[in-house]
């Protein structure tokens, strides 16, 4: 009966050992990406891929190809 309460311990402190490790990595995550702006112009040579002009045909096409 000792031996299982032991082993019962033993597997329950791993256990949170684990989930605080995880966690801790969670939020050096988190704090890392929290200061990275995705919205910022972008640098270099950036190339624009769409254009804001489409034929109503072309955007059709997309919508029932997508099902948008």
């Amino acid at each position: 009966m000792k031996q299982m309460v032991w082993d019962t311990l033993k597997v329950f402190i791993i256990f949170l050992a684990c989930t605080i490790l995880f966690y801790a990595g969670l939020k050096i995550m988190h704090a890392e990406y929290e200061q990275y702006h995705r919205y910022d112009q972008p640098e270099g040579h950036s190339v624009k891929v769409f254009s804001d002009e489409q034929r109503l045909i072309d955007r059709l096409n997309l919508f029932f190809r997508l099902g948008e």
